[in-house]
């Protein structure tokens, strides 16, 4: 296996066609929260699809710009070209009820030049009776459209079969567990690819000092001392200030996408300018989402230190981050190739932390010392009381303690509690989940 370059189909179509509703069908997940903040939707608008033993990415472009006060047509625009960017196959989703819009011609004809599959999905068409409204979509010129109900599951089969008929030969569709999955995230012009290319010891990517001009997002698969990596390099941004009004906005919707596929994320950093928003948005969806994660500050080179330098940022990158203390932190030079091997090596450690497995009789051993040394908390006369704990999960560690009752648990508690399971199991650069169980009353 030369590549684990996994294919990616993006959904795309106007307002209320039900592109949300297929993405949660195909992804088992009903995720449809959006966050106050415009431009990162923490609905996870990046899945993956397992279908007939093959796997793929898909993309929601529905959740990108939940705020835009573009009109409709200049929305599915950038829509469409964000598809076009990184999709190997593209779902344009029509209302099958509503009849063809202007909206979907024009998409229409970005989307036939772009010279990438595009499978028409007529949705809405939930009876026989509404199967006529499908031929008007012949009008499109984009081939057979395929009919089907996303809210009823109707012809999702059907539409998958078409899907993976239509990956591009060559593409990994397989889900090999040993390799250990890298996205490399943070800020365009971070140093990303210079890091990717340093690691992989030889120029694979087009590196440049304009930010976001690194020409495509490469899945990068290589063996290294018995380990498999595959390396997701999120720096393949193309600058076209027509399409992306805002640069950094898609790089963090990129970033998203390689850290819901990552084991392990790099946040690189640039140590001349510091954490900046985008790194503390990154890394928040990277410990949400229970990825081990490791703090690379790039370009060390160029800042002048004493002996109190390093120290100082380690403890500013701290206080940027109180929620992930359990994350390494390296101080690299991509450009003077400084402790860069240091990268994978702290990599593999990680990965290692993230599966490691704790035997329940340890476990409970631990919970009880941690009990005894600090009671759980009580309300109204009413103490928290864990009877036993047990490990049910990897990549993050989780566990389950079985309790008295639920209304009782503080999360600071849970804290103190994550703090001795660290102090005894280790655990360093990955997120701990800890889950509770009320046990049934007799």
């Amino acid at each position: 296996m030369n590549s684990d370059n996994r294919p990616i189909v993006a959904v795309v179509g106007r307002p209320n066609v039900g592109k949300s509703t297929i993405f949660n069908k195909l992804t088992g997940t009903k995720i449809s929260i959006v966050e106050d903040t415009p431009g990162v939707t923490r609905d996870r608008i990046f899945g993956e699809v397992e279908w007939l033993n093959k796997y793929f990415t898909i993309i929601d472009t529905g959740g990108i710009e939940p705020e835009s006060d573009d009109i409709i047509l200049s929305q599915m625009r950038n829509q469409a070209m964000l598809a076009v960017d990184m999709a190997h196959v593209i779902l344009f989703v029509v209302d099958g009820k509503s009849g063809l819009t202007a909206a979907d011609k024009e998409v229409a004809d970005i989307l036939r030049r772009t010279k990438k599959p595009v499978l028409l999905v007529v949705n809405k068409i939930d009876s026989k009776s509404q199967f006529d409204n499908v031929y008007d979509f012949y009008e499109l010129g984009l081939g057979n459209p395929i009919a089907i109900s996303g809210a009823n599951s109707m012809g999702l089969g059907d539409l998958l079969d078409e899907v993976v008929e239509n990956f591009p030969e060559g593409m990994n569709t397989e889900y090999d567990e040993d390799v250990i999955r890298v996205a490399i995230t943070g800020k365009p012009n971070a140093g990303k690819s210079s890091i990717l290319n340093n690691i992989l010891g030889e120029e694979r990517v087009i590196v440049s000092p304009i930010a976001g001009t690194t020409r495509d997002a490469i899945d990068t698969y290589f063996e290294k001392d018995d380990n498999k990596f595959l390396l997701i390099d999120t720096a393949g941004i193309r600058r076209r200030s027509k399409v992306y009004e805002n640069v950094e906005r898609f790089s963090v919707i990129r970033s998203m996408s390689a850290v819901d596929r990552a084991d392990v994320v790099l946040i690189v950093i640039d140590a001349t300018e510091g954490v900046t928003e985008q790194d503390t948005k990154i890394a928040g969806i990277a410990h949400d989402e229970g990825k081990a994660c490791i703090f690379v500050v790039n370009k060390w080179d160029l800042i002048e230190k004493d002996n109190k330098t390093m120290g100082n940022f380690r403890m500013s990158v701290r206080e940027k981050f109180p929620f992930m203390t359990y994350a390494p932190i390296l101080f690299v030079s991509a450009v003077s190739n400084q402790r860069i091997g240091k990268i994978l090596e702290t990599v593999v450690q990680v990965s290692a932390e993230q599966n490691k497995r704790v035997t329940t009789s340890v476990l409970n051993q631990v919970i009880g010392e941690a009990i005894m040394l600090n009671q759980p908390p009580s309300d109204k006369g009413r103490r928290l009381k864990i009877y036993y704990g047990t490990q049910t999960g990897v990549k993050p560690p989780t566990f389950n303690l079985f309790i008295n009752d639920k209304e009782l648990t503080h999360f600071s508690y849970t804290r103190y509690l994550e703090n001795r399971l660290r102090e005894n199991f280790g655990f360093e650069g990955t997120s701990i989940k800890i889950e509770y169980s009320q046990k049934k009353k007799k």
